[in-house]
Order: structure tokens, then sequence, then C-alpha cells
């Protein structure tokens, strides 16, 4: 591979402390999924319609392009923080750098020429924009962004490089030759400190791309994209205080919160729940400590999908697909190798997991004069016989072994033998029935089961007293799998009726 100098690292490339890269880190597990978001989606092939608009979050253009289309040349950030004496900010500002990958084959008589595709045993490779992961990091003392604060540009030059492809037996059949252009950019960091008996200051960063690029009559957004910062975001960690949370501040701040001035980006705190030390700015609006779900086996570049849908997708395409996909792009082909190695246990972890039912327990001991929780008992009036008796909590209240929302909290439901009368007739789990989802019309697809035989699978109360049958549809293909994962259709008696013969 041959590739043109790199310049000499200039400022922007600041070491942090331990202490400061370590909480960084923390977080870059989610800035890594803003940064991929959407940089190639499903069915991760080049030739896919939709990855040929590609690059939609966080693109901060030339200045002489934002006339051009409704995209913008800068980001704003506005956020309140509270810093200790002494305290340094660390700022990492993060984006893609796009360069153009051409393919090229080797002439019969030598030399290259420019294809649409090259194919090889293993993969098709074809043109394609990758990006280039760029950092630009700042660490400044707080007391020195008072005033005019401080401007930090910053530049990535042009380059060309070249990188031999070859085929199963070593042979050099091609090249790609990647070409980027120059991008230019600048960071403003600036804080007031605010009145007030608080020692809270105003935190602004603005980031914007200074590239003096004119385009000429023939220049589309292809050429505004290669000297643009793509996917554009912050982090920025105090060494010594906290940020104040932008959706969910003190009562005293409300009011210096809401004028703060957000465009194009949102900062939310980030790292480990209840740190309030470090913020992400980013161009997809995110909740305060967001976080990857553990389950999650890699990424997929689409974070507004299921893993377990992409997973099974991804797997399910063809020899052909995945070779293009393997050829279009090194993440592309990496979620490929993933979908085809994933063990069932980790799909089944992908399934689906409950994360909001706690169970309520007594505190172990409150300090005289302090506030405690209060858990809350249903104490029954009178355990129905044979109903089982669980433990008794700290002030006499028994807890049931089976929590509120488990069928087997009660003994007088079974989903396997209970039964509802329709039009007369008992319905229970293995009774045929035909569905009639006509008379609510909860689902558009409720129209193809009209009239549709199936089978009953359970009988379900819920807790207000409703009665849920659940079916699975007769021909359907799939219905031995959605019988052992549980996942059933689900209608009210006045949804079926039951057939004549049944």
């Amino acid at each position: 591979m041959t590739t043109t100098p790199t310049p000499t690292p200039t400022p922007t490339t600041t070491a942090f402390a331990p202490g400061t890269e370590a909480r960084l880190a923390v977080a870059r597990q989610v800035a890594d999924a803003v940064l991929f978001e959407g940089y190639v989606l499903y069915p991760y092939r080049a030739s896919a319609a939709k990855n040929r608009l590609r690059w939609q979050f966080g693109v901060l253009v030339p200045p002489a392009w934002t006339g051009e289309a409704e995209e913008h040349d800068f980001q704003h950030t506005e956020l309140l923080m509270e810093p200790k004496r002494s305290a340094t900010l660390a700022v990492e500002v993060r984006f893609l750098h796009t360069r153009r990958r051409a393919v090229q084959r080797v002439c019969p008589g030598g030399g290259f020429e420019t294809v649409d595709e090259l194919r090889l045993d293993d993969r098709v490779i074809m043109p394609w924009d990758e990006g280039d992961e760029q950092t630009v990091r700042v660490a400044v003392p707080v007391d020195a962004l008072s005033g005019e604060g401080l401007v930090v540009p910053f530049t990535r030059p042009a380059a060309e490089e070249t990188e031999p492809v070859t085929d199963a037996a070593g042979q050099v059949v091609g090249r790609l030759v990647r070409r980027s252009e120059e991008v230019a950019g600048a960071l403003r960091l600036s804080a007031a400190e605010l009145d007030g008996p608080y020692r809270t200051r105003r935190l602004s960063l603005v980031v914007e791309n200074t590239s003096g690029w004119t385009p000429d009559g023939a220049a589309d957004r292809d050429a505004a994209l290669s000297r643009s910062l793509v996917a554009s975001h912050a982090l920025l960690c105090l060494d010594s205080g906290r940020f104040l949370s932008m959706t969910d501040p003190p009562e005293w701040a409300r009011t210096a919160t809401g004028a703060c001035r957000n465009l194009h980006t949102w900062p939310v705190l980030a790292g480990e729940p209840g740190g309030a030390d470090l913020v992400l700015s980013s161009p997809i609006i995110l909740e305060d400590h967001p976080a990857i779900a553990p389950e999650s086996p890699g990424a997929l570049y689409d974070a507004t999908e299921i893993d377990e849908i992409l997973a099974l997708r991804t797997a399910a395409l063809t020899d052909e697909e995945k070779r293009e996909a393997r050829g279009t792009d090194a993440r592309a082909a990496a979620v490929v190798d993933l979908a085809d190695s994933l063990p069932p246990e980790v799909l089944e972890r992908l399934h689906g997991a409950v994360r909001s039912l706690r169970e309520v327990t007594t505190p172990a001991a409150v300090p005289a004069g302090a506030l405690a929780e209060v858990p809350v008992f249903t104490t029954p009036a009178a355990p129905a016989a044979g109903t089982p008796s669980g433990p008794v909590a700290p002030g006499g209240v028994t807890r049931p072994d089976t929590p509120w929302w488990d069928p087997g909290a009660d003994a007088a439901v079974d989903p396997a033998r209970d039964h509802v009368l329709v039009a007369g007739r008992p319905v229970r789990a293995g009774s045929r029935v035909v569905l009639r989802p006509g008379l609510r019309h909860t689902d558009a697809q409720d129209l193809f089961l009209t009239g549709r035989f199936a089978r009953v699978e359970a009988v379900l109360h819920d807790v207000d007293g409703g009665v849920h049958i659940a079916v699975t549809v007769e021909d359907d293909p799939g219905a031995d799998i959605r019988r052992e994962q549980g996942r059933f259709l689900y209608f009210q008696p006045d949804e079926v009726d039951v057939p004549e013969d049944a």
C-alpha cells in the first residue's frame, strides 16, 4: 500500500489525564453508535437503494454549501456546569472524514482500469464511500474560558492511497484507490458565570466547518460531503465538578437551563447512571445516561431497528448477497460474519428483556430523623383456601411467593385449562375458531386474518377482568416456532366465532 505523507500532529491531539481518559471510554460505546448510525444499513450492500443516500446525522457542510441544501455548517451546544476551583474541562469532538473508494482491475496489457465491480471468490467489491474516524481533543482550565474563550482550528489534509487486491492464489487482480478531500474546522469554547448564589457557569461549544471550498455549477451533495464533518458530536468531561441535566435540572436552575441555546445537537449526561461529570452532545436526541443494551452482540449500524430482527434477516441473506456485503465495507463484512456465528443462546437473549419490574423491599435500617422510602404491601382480607402463603415481611405483612403479574399468583387462573363462552359454546386451549377482527380495526394487518381458521393456545385473564384468547393461525408455517416462543396473536371473545364442525 502506498500513502501520501501524514502531517505532524497538531495540538488537536491533546493527551488527557488517565482518569479523564477512563471516564470518556465509558461513554464512547454510545458515542460510537452515534458516529456510525446509518453508516451501512441492512442488507449491507452498496447496491441497496437505502445505502445510496447516506450520512444523515450531524453533517456539517462547507459554509458555501449551506445555501444549496437544508444542511448546516455548525453545531452549537450550551449547558450549565458547576466546576470546582481549578477544574479542567476536556473536550473530544469526533466526526467521520469521508473518502471515496474507486475499484480498478488489472488490464490484460498491463496497468489498471476503473470498473463498477470486481468479483472475487469470497466477495464482490464495488465503489463505496468509507468513513475515516477523526478526533479533535482539547484540555483547558475552566478559568481560561472566560471572556472570548478559546478557538481551536483544525485541518485534515487531502490524501490518496492505493491498496492491492489479490485473489485466493495471491495473484494481484486489481486495486482500490481511496481519495479524500481536505476538511477544515474549528472549535470555539467559552464559559460565562451566572448571577446568583451558586457558582454556576454557562458553557458554550461551537463546532463549525470552515472549509473555503466553493461549489461550481456541477457540484452536488456528494462533492460537499467529501469536505464535510460527518456524524459530528462531542464529549465533555470535568475533572472536578458537575454538569446540570438539560432535561431534568434542579428547580432553581430551570430558567437558566431553558435559556440555553442548542442548535443541531443536544447535550445529555453520559457515562454511568448517577454521574454528572460527563456529557455527550449528539445530533441524535437521547435521554440522560444512554446505554447500549447488554444483550446486543455487536454493532449493526441501525440503532432504530431491533438486533434480533437484523441478525436473523442478515443470516438469511443469500450467499451472493453476503459476498457483496463483505466487499462493500469491512464493517458490513463484520456484521455478516457476526450474524453467521451467533449461537442460539445469544439469539435467545435478543428476544427481549424486562428491566422495569423490581421487587419492593424494606430498607435495612434508617437513622433517626431520616426520611426513608416506605414500601407498599397489600394485605389480603383473608387468603383463599389452599392459597400458599409467602414469607412475612417486616411489619407483619405477608408477601406472596409469586408476584402479582405472574399467572401463578392466582391458583384460580390457569391459561391452559380456562375457557370462555363464545355464542354459548366453550372455547379453550385446543379449540378451533374463526377470526373476525374487523370489529375493532386495531391493526391494519387484521384485514388479512378475517375469516381465517386458528387454533386456541390459551385463554388469559388480565388484572382488569378482561379475557384474551391467544391463537396461532392454521397453515402458518411458523406456528411451531410461535408456540415454542410463546409469540401468539391475541383476540377478545367477540372477535372470534366457533365453526359449526368444531
